[in-house]
Formats: C-alpha cells, structure tokens, sequence
C-alpha cells in the first residue's frame, strides 16, 4: 500500500518536471521570482509572481500549473480553478488541475459530472479517485452503485481497510448504522478505524444504535482518562443520556472530503512530505470547512515547512466554541513561539488559561514558554498548577517534575529542584533526561560524585548517541580526577555535538588535566568561537576561557578557590 500511495505524490512532482521549460523573456523575472518563493514555501509570494509571468503568457501550461499549485497550498481553490480548467482545455495531464476540478465539483455536489469525467484523464491517484467516485455514486442517491465501487475497491491488496472504513462512514451516513457497525464491530475499517476519528465514529453509530456503554467502553479503551474537552463531552452525553449524534461524515460531500484527509494523515504518517499532505488537507478543508483534524493537520504542515504566518492565520480560524478551540491555541502559541514572538505567545496561552485553566496541557505550555522567557516564578506557578491538575496515573507526569525542577534549579534553589529530578525519576526511573540533569547538578556541585556517575551512566545506555549526556558522563570522570577515561567521553561528545560551547571548554579542560596543553588552549578558543553573545542561559563564560587561555587552568581554579587538579599539570 505504501508503495502506491507514495505514487500520488511521485506523480505531482513529475507534473512539475516534465512541462517544457520557460524561455528567458519579459515574464522571466517574475517566473523566477515565483519559483524562488515555491522553493521557499512561500506560496503567497509564488501566487503572486506566477499571476504576473502569467499575464504575459497566459497560455504557458508550466505557469498555469504553478499558480494553481501555489494558489491550492493557500487553499484558495476558488482562484485555482480556472487555472485548472485552463490546463485541461488544452489537454494538459496534470494531476493538480483534476484535484482541483474534482475538489470543485465535490463542493458544488455536482456528482454526475464528476461521474462522468473522462476515465483516461490523469487522477489524482487510483484509490484517492476510486473512493471520490463512490461517494459520488452516494451523491447521486445511487447507494447500490456506491457500495459497489466500495467492494471492488477493497479487493485491491492493502486497501482493504481504508476501503471498508469508507463504506462504514457512506453507511452511516444514510442511517444504516447497522451495517456501519457491522464493519466497524469487525475491525473491518483496519487502521483507519482505530484512529481517533475511526474511533469516534464508531462511538457515535453504537450511541445511534442506543449502545451508550458500549460507546463508553470503546472510548476508554482507545483514550483511557485522558480525555480532552471533545472526548470529555461525548463521554458526558453518552453516560448522562444526552444527544449524541453522528457528526462525521455526514454527506456525499463531507465524505470526499474524509477520503482526502485520510490520504493526508497516511502520508503524513509515513513521512511522504509534507508538501503533498498539504495539498490534500487543503482540500478537505475546503470540501468541510469544520473539519477540526484537517485544520489543525493544515496548521501542522504549514508550521513544519516555516510558514508560521499561514500557521497562525490557520489556527485563528477554529472557533472559539469548538472543543478543539485549545488545541488550535496551543498550536497558535507555538507558531509565535517559533517565529520569535514568544510574547505574543504567552499572551495567547494566558488567555487560554481564563477559558481553558483546568487542561493541564495548557498549563505546562505555559509554563514551558514562561521558563524560555527566565520568569522561573511564573513557570512554576503554572508547572504548580499542572501537576495539581494531572491524573496521578498520566504517563507523561514524570515530564512535569522534570520542567518544574529545571525552573527551580534556574531559580537556584537547588534543594527544590533535586526534590522534583526525584520525584521524576521516582515514575520514570531510567529515563535518561532526568538522570542526566540531576547526576550533571551533583557533579557541578561535587556532592554524591558515585551516586551522580552511576546515574549519567545509565543515561549514557539509554541514549548513548545524546552529545550532552556523553558530555556529562565526561565531566563527571574529570571530577572524580579520572581524567584519562574523560578524555574519551569528552572527545566522542565533541563529535556527537562538534559546535556546542560548553562541551568545547569541557573538552579543554579534559586535555589540560592530562597534560594536553596545546590541545586544551585550541579548544578553548573553539569554545569561544562558538558562543552566542546573545544566549544568556549557555555554561561557557568567555571571560572564564580567555582568562584559561592568558594563565591555564590551574592559576583560575586557585584564583577562584577551587579544589586544585589532583594531576599535576605536565605543561
């Protein structure tokens, strides 16, 4: 199946290299223009820059087809669309222009016609457009016809699953819930049906069939308690005798739109590129504009590939009433976070917390970003907050001591930040974050050296590739003065991470404890080298390595009143 799906997206990209090239003239400047900006992801400045070299060649099929691509990852598929119809005129193959007419018709429910497209057309793939057609036949009000094409489709080896899915949602949605829960009671819909939408379609077709615990059961089974605000209010409806409705895929239409998602999230999940998923997921959404996971998907994507603007423009749309509203938030913070706005993100997950306070994820956010901004006070008021409000039995709680301990430990109070490393520890005993951090705090302050050696080790074996961690390991044979067996761990940290400052002048001072001058002065200066003036929160002091460069390590560590080397220095 994978082979095959990845076909979809192998075939959008030969689209885009098997047109004819443009020839240098008038229209270059903006052609190249609008290519620079593809590359970039820039799909705004793309749109514009193809519209323009289109205006002086209005009928160069490699313009048409970027500009409608362009326009399509902006989900602007009303401007997209006579670009497309342009294409297919004059009998150009592109895969983009067909996703762009089936989109439109889907969306004008104008399935016979898009029954009746030409079979030799290129589609947008063999699966993809064998479900559109199915659904279309449901359009038309054909269910034998529809459920037909289900059958065939599902004979196709690896598509079983993705096909049956499908014909649970096309059942469900004309009310035969039976035979929906037929499919889905067999395990029928395969993979598709055990993500969380397969999951709570299923959950609404028992609550129609008047199964509430059973729906209940199916629910805690995939989520267990840690419900958010959707799965909170099902759960609620179902247990107290309120409605429940089905809600997803409900029409022709908002089936369509269910068969583009789905093929998004596959490719998503086997890490095609994002860049096809886009084009699927802008889709979906446009076909079903209240498509939660389609949105958020589409904030997602254009998040990874740096499109922060479009991100936070995506977000923004999820209304405010909608039980998914804090998870766009969420995501709308951490695309300011990543855009450098961290203070407009803050202020978006303050204003999270007045309407959505008692989520603990919302809480931790908070205090992640607040954390980045060095308000440790915050921090551990909001990391306070979301450890009182976290199920004891979350698997991630272990995570919520760890951030309030570093917080503390920034705060310097040590003895807080130990108690919250142990707490963590005491859940997760071996994960190796903790037991770097808090055996690294031991040996910075030369207290239960072997107690901090044993735990760096065991980080060291549960991520042995981690360059900080290795360093760690390192730093902490310095301090015991086994410098020979530092020398080693030093060095391979410096490989795993071959810029880092800190690890750089740990390195050094490794090479001058065995009597490694030269070597320890060339990384130091390394050291130097690679320190940020504008990173506040780094180990490497640059006054501390140019004094280490002027007089060596011994004289610092006597002018600072520090224990000497228990190795004489050789020179």
């Amino acid at each position: 199946m994978m082979r095959k799906i990845l076909s979809v997206a192998g075939v959008l990209a030969l689209t885009l290299t098997t047109t004819p090239p443009l020839q240098a003239d008038g229209m270059s400047g903006a052609y190249l223009a609008g290519r620079h900006a593809a590359v970039r992801s820039d799909y705004s400045e793309a749109a514009l820059y193809y519209t323009r070299a289109l205006a002086q060649d209005p009928s160069n099929a490699e313009l048409l087809e970027s500009a409608a691509l362009a326009y399509l990852s902006l989900g602007a598929v009303e401007q997209a669309l006579p670009l497309a119809r342009k294409l297919e005129e004059t009998n150009q193959t592109s895969q983009v222009a067909h996703m762009v007419i089936t989109a439109a018709l889907a969306q004008k429910e104008d399935y016979t016609t898009l029954l009746d497209r030409d079979k030799e057309a290129a589609g947008v793939g063999p699966w993809v457009d064998g479900l559109v057609k199915a659904w279309a036949e449901l359009g038309t009000g054909n269910m034998t016809g529809a459920m037909k094409r289900f059958d065939e489709l599902g004979k196709e080896p690896g598509m079983t699953g993705f096909v049956m899915y499908h014909k649970a949602l096309a059942l469900a949605s004309v009310g035969d819930y039976e035979g929906a829960e037929a499919i889905f009671g067999s395990e029928g819909a395969g993979a598709a049906g055990q993500t969380r939408r397969g999951v709570i379609a299923h959950a609404e077709v028992l609550a129609q069939l008047d199964r509430r615990e059973d729906a209940v059961l199916i629910l805690r089974a995939a989520f267990g308690d840690a419900t958010d605000p959707e799965l909170a209010q099902i759960i609620t409806a179902l247990e107290g005798e309120g409605p429940v409705p089905y809600t997803q895929a409900r029409t022709a239409r908002e089936g369509i739109a269910e068969v583009f998602f789905t093929f998004a999230a596959v490719l998503k999940s086997e890490a095609a590129g994002d860049y096809y998923v886009l084009l699927f997921s802008r889709i979906a959404r446009y076909l079903e504009p209240d498509h939660v996971d389609a949105l958020l998907l589409t904030a997602d994507l254009l998040e990874g590939l740096q499109q922060y603007d479009l991100a936070i423009e995506v977000y923004r749309s999820m209304p405010a009433d909608s039980p998914a509203y804090h998870a766009a938030e969420l995501g709308r913070a951490d695309a300011l976070r990543r855009s450098d706005r961290l203070d407009q993100a803050i202020e978006v997950l303050e204003q999270l917390t007045r309407s959505h306070g008692t989520l603990p994820s919302v809480q931790s956010t908070l205090g992640d970003l607040l954390r980045a901004k060095e308000d440790y006070a915050g921090a551990i008021t909001a990391y306070d907050r979301a450890i009182e409000l976290a199920p004891k039995d979350t698997p991630s709680r272990w995570l919520l001591y760890y951030s309030r301990g570093i917080a503390h430990e920034r705060s310097d109070d040590g003895e807080a930040a130990e108690a919250d490393f142990r707490a963590a520890l005491a859940l997760e005993p071996e994960q190796p974050q903790v037991l770097n951090y808090l055996g690294y705090s031991l040996v910075e302050q030369q207290r239960n050296l072997d107690e901090a050696l044993d735990m760096i080790e065991r980080a060291v074996a549960a991520s042995p590739t981690s360059g900080y961690i290795v360093d760690s390991l390192g730093w902490v044979f310095y301090r015991l003065g086994r410098y020979d067996e530092a020398v080693g761990q030093m060095e391979r940290a410096v490989e795993l991470i071959a810029v880092d400052p800190v690890v750089n002048d740990h390195l050094g001072d490794v090479y001058w404890a065995v009597g490694r001058a030269r070597e320890a002065e060339f990384q130091w200066r390394r050291a130097l080298s690679f320190i940020d003036v504008d990173d506040t929160d780094t180990e490497a002091d640059p006054k501390r390595i140019r004094r280490k460069l002027e007089v060596g390590l011994d004289e610092v560590l006597d002018e600072e009143g520090s224990p000497p080397l228990k190795v004489a220095n050789e020179g």
